[in-house]
Order: C-alpha cells, then structure tokens, then sequence
C-alpha cells in the first residue's frame, strides 16, 4: 500500500500518528509495544514530533521497547551513530525508561557487535519467530533498506536475525537486520522524501524484481507488501498513485 503526502512535514506527521496509534493498541493487547526504528535524515521529523506533549504524552513511555533495524559500527556518541540521532531528537526528550532502549553496542568486533545484539533480540522474544509490533525502514538512493546494500553477502543470509556487512563506498561496517527477520515483522513501513528518491521508488516498486540490485524489493512482511509513506517529490514518477494527503 502506498499513501503520499504533500511534502516531509505531512508525511511525518502521518508517521508520528502510526507510531502513537500502534504503541498504545500494542501496550494494552500485549503489554508492551517493540519497535525497531531507521536511521538517516527521513525520520528525524517523526522523531521530533513524537517528543512533543501533543504526542509524547499520549504514549505508555515505560511499555515501549526501541531497537534499531541497523547501525554504523561506531561508538554510541558519535554523530554518525543512528542511536545518537534518535537520542538527540527524540529519546532524550521522552520519558522512556533507559533499559527500554535496546542500541547496537560498539565492540571489539562487527561480527561480536552483531551476534550480542541478535542474542539480546532472541531473549527478549523468548520464541522462535519474533514479532516486532513495528519496524520502520528509509530507502536509500541505491535501493538499499537499513544496512542490506546492494550486491553484498548479507543479502543471501536466511538463518541470522542480525549480520555485519562491509559497505565498500563508506569504508564502513554495519550491522543489521536480515530480510527474513524484518519479513517477520507485524508491520513494516517505509518513509521515503524528496525528488532523489523518485528513480529508485519508481524501480523498486514498478520495475522488474532485481533483489540483488534493490535490496528494498526483499521486504515483504508475512508474504504482504509493506507500507509505503511518501511525500510528493519522491512519488511522482509512480503510475498508480492517489492524491497526496
């Protein structure tokens, strides 16, 4: 499903309110609501508009557990770090109890740092199949979701939850989650911003099914296309699309 919105703002406003709304279902069904949050520039709006009172003091704060779908193997202080991003936009400014938020730790190694992080993942599930409540997900220019780059190992991984992968064109690791892990999500949605994105999102979702080249096409939760919040610019060279909201 895709829902287009007129611009960032919109879109992030829309997002925010997903969050609200699937927190406070999730923490009175369940008892607690789990999300694995993205990194990059799309998703700072949301953030910041879920630490304001019209949001935050809507949400069970002490019932909401914070993951992230990916991070870049670096301490959580510096400024590239996708934890510091949402500590500094939004989790600093909640009530959220610190042993809620669940970071990727920096350690003496990716594969140490990505084997800690799905173990902690599996004790918290308790069960085989996880079921994260919501996992929110950006889409790069290259068609890649969270760390699943395009054209590297990790994208054949089918039995890890978590895995480290060397990004050549940054010099970088990262760790991340699988396809199939995200797969298993309650729901997955993409935020997608701006006339760059435009290519790629017409590809990924019109174009021919070229997994190895767009990661993003791996994303089917449960067998069910996940959803898609897009703002105008990035939208219009979709052919199905409804009117932005």
């Amino acid at each position: 499903m895709i829902r287009i919105y007129n611009d960032l703002e919109a879109l992030s406003q829309a997002a925010a309110e997903l969050f609200m709304l699937q927190s406070r279902v999730a923490s009175l069904v369940c008892g607690r609501f789990s999300v694995a949050l993205s990194g990059g520039e799309t998703p700072r709006r949301m953030f910041e508009l879920l630490a304001t009172p019209s949001f935050s003091e809507h949400i069970h704060w002490d019932s909401v557990h914070i993951f992230w779908s990916d991070e870049r193997f670096v301490p959580e202080d510096d400024p590239r770090s996708n934890s510091f991003m949402a500590r500094q936009s939004l989790l600093n400014h909640v009530p959220i109890p610190s042993e809620n938020i669940h970071s990727i730790h920096y350690g003496d190694s990716p594969a140490q740092a990505a084997s800690r992080y799905e173990d902690e993942l599996r004790e918290f599930f308790s069960r085989q199949n996880p079921d994260f409540h919501l996992i929110l997900l950006g889409l790069g220019s290259n068609g890649h979701i969270a760390s699943l780059v395009p054209h590297t190992p990790v994208l054949k991984i089918k039995d890890r939850w978590v895995a480290e992968v060397y990004v050549k064109e940054l010099d970088m690791y990262r760790i991340t989650f699988t396809a199939p892990f995200i797969n298993q999500a309650s729901q997955v949605v993409f935020l997608v911003s701006g006339s760059d994105k435009a290519e790629v999102l017409e590809e990924v979702l019109e174009g021919p099914y070229h997994p190895n080249e767009l990661p993003a096409q791996l994303i089917r939760h449960n067998g069910i296309h996940p959803l898609w919040l897009v703002d105008k610019a990035a939208s219009h060279k979709l052919t199905l699309r409804d009117e932005p909201r």
